[in-house]
């Protein structure tokens, strides 16, 4: 029985929903990385491994999966056709919101972003 409640909870934490739009959003400070922390992103742009339609910032959407106290347990990427940035800017989310997050209702996926700024 309870390792049936264990594989339960393993699975609601597996994937965010498909529709982000319906996800709260978490209740974090904004998070907006200026160089030096956004010049990974820049040179990633700048070298052409990423395409993006601006040409002094990058924002990667993210759902967040927060338990009851206030516990990141996994952060999810939205594809921007850059896996390095996606990744970096989950590191970065998770670095500038842990101890930060005030804990939900319930335990489940919220959603926020990032934005690199550079000029």
């Amino acid at each position: 029985m309870l390792l049936g409640l264990a594989l339960q909870a393993a699975v609601a934490i597996a994937s965010p929903p498909f529709d982000w739009s319906g996800l709260p959003p978490l209740r974090v400070p904004r998070v907006e990385a200026r160089p030096p922390v956004a010049d990974f992103v820049h040179e990633e742009v700048r070298a052409g491994r990423c395409a993006t339609p601006q040409q002094a910032s990058v924002t990667v959407d993210l759902a967040v999966y927060v338990t009851e106290q206030g516990q990141v347990r996994r952060i999810v990427p939205r594809a921007i056709d850059c896996p390095t940035v996606e990744q970096y800017a989950s590191g970065v989310a998770l670095r500038s919101i842990s101890g930060k997050v005030e804990p939900p209702a319930s335990a489940g996926w919220h959603r926020m972003a990032v934005t690199f700024t550079w000029r």
